[in-house]
This record gives structure tokens, sequence and C-alpha cells, in this order.
């Protein structure tokens, strides 16, 4: 056959230019492998003596070039690979040709200067060692690895031997098999297979891995390794059946005309996603989030469709609602106007009486007429929103103005609940920050008021409200403390004159004012000016109607300016409605006890002389008022007689110092039996000095009531007197007290 021509003269022609051309390379043998290479290129002969790599590297190389080519040329390398007693094996395609056993002999001499071009190392006796010697030798890669993880210099060796391939061709005369040079062998690729590995043919390998005829077996072959980046894709997913949307639309309509309208919304969910474009299921899922409650979401399918379809009555008709139901009235008759034909009176109707109640609200707050009729207006707008719409945020903001008007403590408390809901939807929303200010500002927190103000500015520092705030607030502090420390300073005039100040800053402040009141009031007190006192008393109450401080400023100044009934009355309405006050019943006792005084006869009165009179007005004014009261003058009869009786009574009491002040402290109105009621304490200056009470062994007589000082005892301090010895002032004397000296008790 031709393929056994070819390999056979293959064999013979190395021997022929042996002899006819000598090498000089002093008789080596690589003298073959020197007029062999004239034929084929050195990297051929390499690729075709080495190991299992061969077959990878072949793989490479066969990309470039056609089948035919690669299967003569590799023919023609293992027939020299068996001449130069290297491991060879056959090709699958033109067979095995076996080597005699003289020629695996012959050894060849290495040539020092061809140490490059050696073929195979010698071959031992073990042939486990040889390849494992061979390998380590010649390969630096893993022969069993893909040709396309080979490394860049060997890439490049088996492209230059590709290229050289070209030009051995000319210079070989060999016959290419029908089976090689058919169109469809040249044009494939060769398998990883094509090509047996090389293997020595006295070998183990060679002998158990090969058939008679030269080919691998199945057992023997090994596949080369896949690449990495060879991966095998998934057999492609079946598309998803189409929607029908007019199915899913049907669906809806009938959940919808049921009233289950959560389903009734999946089903024109499903039409909206297979037909986005289409209108008609948005306003239907539109008309499902209304009857849902869902305001929102039907607020953006409406606009949407209204988009897609513009001038469509119904869905028109059903955004307006949508608008009105979120409490946005303006914007809903914007959309009625728009529908043509005009739309009824009715159809508008709701959103026309919210814009009037809101629009009203805004008026009223504008106006200053009051935060009842804002929370009213208010009232009737809300009627309009949607089942569970949340009011909106103007809404809202206006009426925390409405409370922040009001001013009482219920509608402050409301209007703190407001600002703290709107607080944590947006922690960050300066309004709702200056209202809380304001809010603190109102409860006289000032310092709070101070901060919300400031956190206001840096969200928004175009807030001329926060800054108008932040700026009186600091003000009015500012002279409120003044006004303080002058008073402490007993500089009651320039007190008054720093309250007054104060008190135009912020006119609408009802709590600051009603402070600012009481404090100049008392300042008024201490200056005996007791009608702006009570004056200013009286319009802090109006501020502020439970400030009890301010309700016993003016009780003392009705008690000061004689008008006891009027103190006693305050004291005990005070003492009602705070019974823990302190002090407060202690004043109600003190205040009847002034009263009683009030109701005697007035001595001061009767000769015209001012409680604070000496003793020589005294007794001036009884001489003026004697001799015009004599009865030798008197003209009255009876009345006159005893209205000079009452001037000698009143002389006879003021002109005793001792009397005096028994009268001024009302002694003579104690009860005996309630003899210490006056606030743990009693003047016993009238009683002359009860004479010592004999230590409790006798009473040891009453001293007089005459000639006793005026004595304020405590309560306790009277009972240790008793349990000690008795009183020992008075008119009378007290028997122990000489031996109380003596013994030293």
């Amino acid at each position: 056959m031709v393929l056994t021509k070819l390999f056979s003269s293959s064999k013979k022609s190395p021997d022929k230019k042996k002899h006819h051309k000598p090498s000089a390379s002093n008789g080596s043998d690589l003298s073959d492998l020197q007029l062999h290479d004239s034929q084929h290129p050195p990297a051929l002969v390499r690729a075709a003596s080495s190991d299992r790599h061969t077959d990878s590297s072949l793989d490479v190389a066969s990309k470039n070039h056609q089948s035919s080519q690669q299967l003569s040329t590799f023919s023609t390398a293992n027939n020299y690979s068996n001449h130069s007693k290297n491991k060879s094996s056959s090709s699958h395609r033109l067979g095995s040709s076996r080597q005699s056993p003289s020629k695996s002999s012959s050894k060849p001499q290495r040539d020092p200067k061809h140490k490059s071009r050696r073929v195979a190392s010698t071959p031992s006796d073990s042939p486990t060692k040889h390849k494992s010697k061979s390998s380590s030798s010649r390969f630096a890669y893993d022969r069993d690895s893909h040709p396309l993880n080979l490394p860049p210099d060997e890439l490049r060796r088996l492209s230059a031997m590709a290229a050289g391939r070209d030009d051995s061709r000319s210079s070989m005369d060999v016959e290419q098999p029908d089976a090689v040079t058919s169109p469809a062998a040249t044009n494939a690729a060769p398998s990883p297979s094509a090509f047996s590995t090389p293997t020595r043919q006295d070998s183990p390998a060679s002998s158990a891995g090969m058939q008679s005829n030269g080919v691998h077996s199945d057992t023997a072959e090994r596949s080369p390794t896949p690449p990495p980046h060879n991966v095998t894709s998934s057999a492609p997913q079946p598309a998803p059946p189409a929607v029908d949307a007019e199915a899913c639309k049907l669906a809806g309509n009938k959940f919808f005309k049921a009233g289950d309208y959560q389903k009734a919304i999946q089903e024109y969910t499903k039409a909206v996603e297979a037909q986005p474009s289409s209108s008609t299921y948005l306003s239907n899922r539109a008309a499902a989030y209304i009857s849902a409650h869902l305001y929102h979401e039907a607020l953006e399918d409406a606009k949407l469709a209204d988009e897609l379809e513009p001038g469509n009555q119904k869905i028109m008709h059903r955004l307006a609602r949508i608008y009105t139901s979120l409490g946005r009235p303006t914007e809903a008759l914007s959309i009625y106007s728009q529908i043509q034909p005009p739309v009824t009176a009715k159809d508008k109707g709701p959103a026309e009486t919210m814009l009037h109640h809101v629009t009203q609200a805004e008026g009223s707050l504008r106006d200053d007429r009051g935060g009842s009729m804002t929370l009213y207006c208010l009232d009737q707008a809300v009627k309009g929103l949607g089942f569970g719409v949340t009011q909106p945020r103007k809404w809202r903001l206006m009426r925390v103005e409405a409370y922040l008007k009001m001013g009482n403590v219920n509608s402050l408390g409301d209007a703190q609940n407001i600002v703290m809901s709107m607080l944590r939807d947006n922690n960050q929303d300066p309004d709702a920050l200056l209202l809380r200010g304001r809010l603190f500002y109102a409860q006289g927190e000032n310092e709070q008021a101070i901060k919300h103000f400031k956190l206001a500015l840096s969200l928004d520092p175009d807030s001329t409200q926060a800054i108008r705030y932040l700026r009186m607030v600091q003000k009015l502090l500012r002279m409120k403390d003044e006004g303080n420390a002058a008073f402490k300073s007993r500089k009651y005039q320039e007190a008054i004159d720093l309250y007054t100040k104060a008190l135009e800053v912020d006119p609408k402040n009802k709590d600051i004012n009603s402070k600012l009141l009481q404090n100049r009031a008392q300042a008024y007190l201490n200056l005996s000016i007791y009608d702006k006192a009570i004056e200013d008393c009286t319009s802090a109450l109006k501020l502020d109607p439970a400030y009890v401080k301010a309700q016993r400023v003016r009780a003392k100044a009705y008690g000061a300016a004689g008008n006891w009934e009027e103190a006693s009355r305050e004291f005990k309405k005070i003492a009602e409605a705070n019974p823990n006050e302190k002090g407060i019943q202690e004043e109600v006792r003190n205040a009847e006890f002034e009263l009683k005084k009030s109701q005697r006869k007035d001595y001061y009165k009767i000769l015209g002389v001012d409680k604070n009179a000496t003793e020589q007005e005294i007794k001036k004014a009884y001489r003026k008022m004697a001799i015009q009261h004599h009865p030798d003058k008197n003209l009255d009869g009876d009345k006159g007689d005893t209205q000079f009786k009452e001037i000698g009574e009143a002389y006879e009491i003021l002109s005793d110092p001792q009397k005096r002040a028994s009268y001024d402290n009302g002694d003579d109105l104690l009860d005996p039996t309630d003899i210490f009621a006056r606030g743990g304490g009693a003047s016993f200056a009238h009683m002359g000095g009860m004479g010592g009470m004999g230590g409790m062994g006798g009473m040891g007589g009453m001293g007089g009531m005459g000639g006793g000082q005026n004595i304020h005892i405590d309560p306790n301090i009277l009972f240790n007197m008793m349990n000690g010895g008795g009183f020992a002032r008075g008119g009378g004397q007290n028997p122990f007290e000489s031996s109380y000296h003596q013994h030293g008790w």
C-alpha cells in the first residue's frame, strides 16, 4: 500500500544519505538527524519524539494546517524516532511499523554541539525508571494538560514547527491516502485521539495498550484535560405562558361586584402587568383601591391612566374624587373644571364645601378671631376626608396654631400630641420643631423653647418665625431676670419699671405675662400701693385662673387695704381648692381674726388718727375731739353723749402703751376656749402677768390684768413652762424663783 511504501522509504532515506554525505561531527550518529532535518524541521522531530505530550502539541498545530500534512510529518518523525532508539509509537491512521531488535539496540553517539537537539535519553532496563527520568528532564509541565494550558514558550515552539512544515512538504514525495486527502478529512480538525501517545515497544504499556494492528485500545487511551473555561451551558428554560389580560380584567370585575376588593386588585394587577399601557385596567384598579380605602395607591393609578388617555371623563371624575378624599380640594376642583361637558354642582359639591371650610379656618387664624373658630372649621373639613386618611400636614399645623391661641392646659396638651405625631413621621421637620418650641414657651419652659427654635433655624435658616420667637424669648428672659434682681435688692420701683417693659414684649403669651404681673403686684404691695397690686393680680388671674400665687397676693392686698372681709373670702377659696397649699390654713385664721378686729370699735378712727400715730398725736387729737363733742356743747342729745364717751374710751386705750398693744393685737377678741387658735401662738398682754402659777401646786393668784407685758408664746414653750414652774412674768412673782436660782434648776 501507499502508506507502507511511504513508511519504508522514510526508513531507508537516512541510511543512504549517511553513506554519501559523511557527518561533520567526527562519526557521530546524529548525521542521520541532520540529514533528516533538511526535509523536516527540528521542531517537528522533537514533537514526534516527545512523550505523551505529543498528542496535545500536535492538536494545537493542527488548527493551522491540514490533516494530511500532519499525518505525513508524524509518520516520518516516528520512523526517525525508531532509528534513534527513543520511545516510539505508531500513528492510528498509518499503522504500526515495528523496529527490528538490531536497529532498536543501536545507540547513537552524543554530539556536544547538538545538546539542544537531543531527542531522547539512553533507555534503561526498567521502563518505569526510564519514563520518570525522561519526563523530569525534558518536560517542565504536566504532559496530560490541555494544549491551551501549555506554557508560552512551548506554544511558540509548536507555531514555528507548523510554519516550517509547509517547506518540508515540497521535499517529501509521499502519496497521500484517499482517506487523508478527502475534503472532509482535510477540513476537519483532528480529535485528541487522532494520534496515539508514543510508547516503547518493549515496555509493558506498549504490549498492554496496543492492538495487533498497532492502534491503541480503548482501555489504554487517555483523553486530555479539558480547558478550565469550557463550561457546559444548561438547557434554555421554556418561556412562561402568556397572561390573558382581558380574562384577568373580567375576573377582577367579578370580585369587585362581590365586594372582594383585595382579590379584584390582584386580578387587575395581573392585567396591568400583561398590558401596562391600558388605561382601562389602571382605572379599574384605581376604583378597587378606592373601595379598599387605599387612596394613595388609587391616586397613582388614576394619574397614570389620565396620562395614557387624556380627556376620559370617567377617569377624570375618579381622579377628582380621590383628590377630595385626600384633603386636596383645590386640585379636585381643577380637574372638575377640565371635564367637558361641565360637571354638575352635586359632583363637585364635596370639594367646594371642603375648600370653603379650610379657607374659613385660615382666615380665622389670620384675623386672630380665636382658636375655637379655627377648630370648628377644620372639624367640618375633616368630614370630607376618606376613611382612614390622615389629615393633611397643613391642616395639622393650623390646628396646633389654634390650640396655641386658646392657651389653656387641655388645648396645649392636644397641640403637644399633634406635634409629637408629626415629629415621629419626620424628626427633621422645621415647622414641627418651631411649634414644639412655641409650646414650651407657652408653658414657661423657656430654655427648652430656645433649644427648639435653634434646631428649627439649623434646618431652615430662612425661617422668619423661628428668628422672631428666638429673639423675643431671649429678650423676655433678660428683662425678667433684671426685674427679679432689682426686687431682691428692695428696689421695688425699679423692679416695677423692668416688669412693665417685659410685659410689652409679647402681650399674647399668657403664661409668662401672668408671672410678670404677679411679680409687679408684689412690688406694688411692698410699696403699699394696694389698688395697683390688686389690679395686677386680677389681670394675672384672667390669663391663668388657677395661678395660686396671684390669688394669695391679691388676698393680702385686700387685707392690707383694710378689706378683711374680701381677704378672708379669698383665703378660704384658695384653701378649698388647694388644701395642701403650704401656710394657707394659718392665713385663713389670721384673715378671720383680722375681720373680727375690723368689726369692733375703731379707736383710731374715733380719734381721727393713723394707726401709727405717736402718743403726742393721740393726745392732741383727743383734746380737739373732746372740746368739739363736749356735752356742754352737744346739741344732738343722747347721740352726742355716746360719741363723747367713745372718744374718752379711745383715748384711754390708745394712751396706754400696754392697752394699745393689746388692742392692736386683738387680744380682747380671743376665745378663752381656743387660746392657741391663732397659728400656734397667743398674745397675753391684756392678762397683766398671770402672777405665777406656783409650779402646779397652787394657782398662786392671777397677778392682775394690768401690769403684764405683751408676750407671744409658742404652745410647746408654754407647756414646758407650766411643767417647770409656771409663769414668772406679770404683776405677780414666782414664789420659787429664789430657790430655782439657788439650786440651779
